[in-house]
């Protein structure tokens, strides 16, 4: 098993270049077929792992992230030097315990650190793909996953996890491969995308495409990013990631560094100036063209078709938690209960856990007691089951 360890990449606003850790290189016998129709060949995921795999290759856990992260779930982010988004559950004592476990976490294909996207080059053009890539499902990012653990040589994942977006691949990896799967923990997710959630996503691509500065995704080709869409765009999303009342604890109505209103339209309110740093720091790290496609994955997906959800589960010897916040209004817990009466309909071993907290969608990458509780629980018991 040969490894390429890095790859340069184009980054953001000022397009540096960064190392993006390791990547597989996949599909080089066989191509993989997108739900589009169309094969992919010799294509990059790239991922990061953390802790050592075991002689019997029993402990590797698949750690899924959500729309807007990456491979870098437990260790310093190259563009921003920021701390991995799962710090609080990845690393020694930690509910993934890395001297137990081995984790492996990859950016999916459509994103923009390493893996491929719309950044990719196009052998056809010599250029980036931008809107020529083609469209992926959440289908599309789980059958490359398995590439991956292919090539790892992993016959069977003890766990496969994430949030959001990542409890729809975790889901997905449940329903495709549960020969592969002992178990599974779905977190703040739902069987289908909502009508509500699609048109989030609809007002953040719009915003995109509004700046000239997009160029009908060929910003590459013109050196040039279309700043204040995307930043308009993740202001948008981050709003749904909170709760009323987490963002009145948080900033309520108090200024920002004024003692009394400008009655003009600079940051006013601290919540104003809080949604501003967000946009302006997000551009710095994603690419406009891979939110297109990665927020599209998600509007297609729907278990809940052909069938129906639990027809995917029958006969599921996988072990699943699921979990949901109390204050998720992105993601709900209706729709986790939704998954959980599924499960319960064809028998399977499932847990459930609706967690209290003001603190939203978000809840899952924050400090939440519970949360950690009811997942090392889980994970600790599942283990002992694997004989880890």
């Amino acid at each position: 098993m040969s490894e390429q360890d890095t790859i340069i990449s184009t980054f953001g606003t000022a397009y540096r270049e960064v190392a993006v850790g390791k990547i597989a290189i996949l599909g080089k016998d066989t191509p993989l077929r997108l739900e589009c129709g169309i094969d992919i060949s010799s294509f990059p995921l790239a991922y990061q792992t953390y802790g050592k795999l075991n002689a019997q290759k029993s402990n590797a856990i698949l750690v899924c992230h959500g729309l807007t992260g990456d491979q870098y779930a437990a260790s310093t982010h190259p563009v921003t030097e920021k701390p991995g988004w799962w710090e609080s559950i990845i690393g020694l004592g930690k509910p993934l315990d890395t001297d137990r476990f081995f984790i492996i976490a990859t950016n999916v294909i459509g994103g923009c650190m390493g893996s491929f996207g719309p950044k990719s080059t196009n052998p056809a053009t010599g250029k980036p793909y931008g809107l020529d890539f083609p469209v992926v499902t959440i289908a599309d990012m789980v059958r490359a996953q398995a590439l991956l653990i292919d090539y790892l040589q992993i016959d069977q994942l003890f766990c496969v996890l994430g949030g959001s977006m990542g409890g729809m691949v975790t889901l997905t990896w449940a329903a495709l491969y549960p020969e592969r799967v002992f178990s599974a923990v779905a977190i703040a997710t739902s069987a289908r995308h909502s009508a509500q959630n699609i048109a989030f996503h609809e007002i953040g691509r719009q915003s995109i495409m509004v700046d000239p500065d997009w160029c009908n995704g060929r910003y590459y080709d013109e050196r040039k990013f279309p700043v204040k869409g995307l930043s308009v765009a993740r202001m948008a999303a981050h709003v749904t990631y909170l709760s009323e009342s987490a963002m009145h604890r948080k900033f309520g109505r108090t200024l920002q560094d004024r003692e009394q209103v400008s009655f003009g339209f600079e940051a006013d309110f601290q919540v104003e100036s809080y949604l501003r740093h967000q946009g302006a720091t997000f551009v710095e790290r994603f690419d406009a063209n891979s939110y297109f496609y990665i927020t599209r994955a998600m509007d297609y997906f729907d278990l809940t078709e052909n069938g129906g959800l639990k027809s995917y589960f029958v006969n599921s010897k996988v072990r699943f938690l699921v979990i949901s916040f109390s204050s998720d209004w992105l993601f709900p817990p209706s729709e986790s209960r939704l998954i959980v009466r599924a499960l319960n309909a064809v028998a399977a071993n499932v847990s459930f856990a609706d967690i209290t907290t003001d603190k939203g969608h978000d809840a899952f990458l924050l400090d939440v007691p519970e949360f950690f509780v009811n997942l090392s629980g889980f994970i600790n018991g599942a283990a002992n089951a694997r004989g880890i």
